[in-house]
């Protein structure tokens, strides 16, 4: 499901930061540009990078929302009414996990593994890859900068390479926006990327920072290449400087 891509470095001046997330915050509301209209290189990365990091942005503060006030809960047991029972059952349905006990500290620790962040550097190194900086088909055609997979006839767009037998088909969004939300909806709560969650959770627990370099650890499965598919984004991370937009 990866794509080819062009791991040059560049380096992210403050004005050319601010110019590209001026460029993302006025194109929220619509499509994403047509990157094929940026020279490759340096000027695409920029356009790209600046178009999707206040989208990631306003999705990882979103869900961090919600984690703090689900450890307000936590730490604070015996304040949860019967309303606010209902709504962290809701939170936690809402990430995969049925009939939550408020009172059960094993369910805890997995609802909290569940909703936190995505780190900047991760979400953008893996929408560049999978989308071939945003000018792939299912980029342009499915809104789809994830590779993200569906399993019901009509759902996406069929792959021209599929494999005979294969009934894929990759899925369409109605916006970038929403291809960024259901690529952290996936992390959070597919079986698949558990060690992933893993990894966040132990960082958390030692206070240390979650970066996208070391969750990308727990990548395994998302692609066919294994090891070569983490070490790839790793070294887009660092070609491209983008631990400096993790939280």
């Amino acid at each position: 499901m990866t794509n080819s891509v062009n791991n040059k470095k560049i380096g992210i001046g403050a004005g050319v930061v601010l110019a590209v997330l001026v460029l993302g915050y006025l194109m929220l509301g619509s499509g994403a540009p047509d990157f094929k209209d940026y020279e490759a290189g340096t000027e695409r990365k920029e356009a790209f990078f600046g178009y999707f990091l206040p989208i990631i942005q306003e999705e990882n503060a979103r869900i961090a929302e919600v984690r703090e006030e689900l450890i307000a809960w936590h730490n604070d047991q015996d304040s949860i009414g019967w309303w606010d029972e209902g709504t962290i059952e809701d939170i936690a349905a809402d990430y995969r996990m049925d009939e939550f006990d408020v009172s059960d500290q094993a369910a805890w620790d997995e609802l909290l593994s569940r909703v936190d962040i995505v780190p900047a550097s991760l979400a953008l190194s893996q929408a560049a890859n999978e989308s071939a900086w945003g000018t792939s088909r299912f980029a342009t055609k499915g809104n789809n900068y994830f590779g993200q997979w569906c399993f019901e006839k009509g759902c996406g767009l069929v792959p021209n390479s599929r494999d005979s037998g294969k009934t894929h088909e990759v899925a369409d969004f109605d916006s970038p926006q929403q291809s960024v939300e259901r690529y952290m909806q996936n992390l959070n709560q597919h079986d698949a990327y558990e060690p992933l969650r893993e990894v966040r959770a132990t960082l958390r627990a030692n206070d240390q920072p979650v970066t996208g370099y070391a969750l990308a650890a727990g990548l395994g499965k998302y692609s066919e290449r294994g090891v070569e598919y983490i070490e790839e984004l790793r070294a887009m991370m660092r070609h491209n400087e983008l631990a400096e937009h993790d939280l």
